[in-house]
């Protein structure tokens, strides 16, 4: 069975960088569409990005400019680099992978934004 595993969460300041990760198990994210999303306490899980497997991205109107995607799929690994963070990006990330209609989500990783 193929995992997703996020790390990279944590405490940052208000205007900070984090960098996200996101790594599969097997070999599977050079035929995946990937992508981040946010879940923050007390509302639904929301869409922040995503990178096709031909390297396109979107990104949600509320990270444009300050969030970047991308994709290493040699090492099975995607990221999102978060810099200008605010406290209302504070949120549990999880990675998801559609790997030929198999839709796979990470465990989660905390981002908390707070001076």
């Amino acid at each position: 069975q193929v995992q997703l595993v996020e790390s990279g969460g944590g405490l940052v300041q208000p205007g900070g960088s984090l960098r996200l990760s996101c790594a599969a198990s097997r070999d599977i994210f050079i035929i995946a569409g990937l992508g981040w999303f946010r879940q923050a306490p007390g509302k639904q899980r929301e869409l922040d990005a995503t990178i096709t497997s031909g390297g396109s991205t979107n990104y949600a109107d509320s990270v444009k400019g300050r969030f970047t995607i991308s994709r290493d799929n040699a090492k099975n690994t995607m990221y999102l680099q978060m810099n200008s963070l605010k406290p209302e990006d504070t949120a549990v990330y999880y990675c998801n992978a559609n790997v030929l209609g198999m839709i796979l989500w990470g465990q989660g990783t905390l981002v908390t934004v707070s001076s």
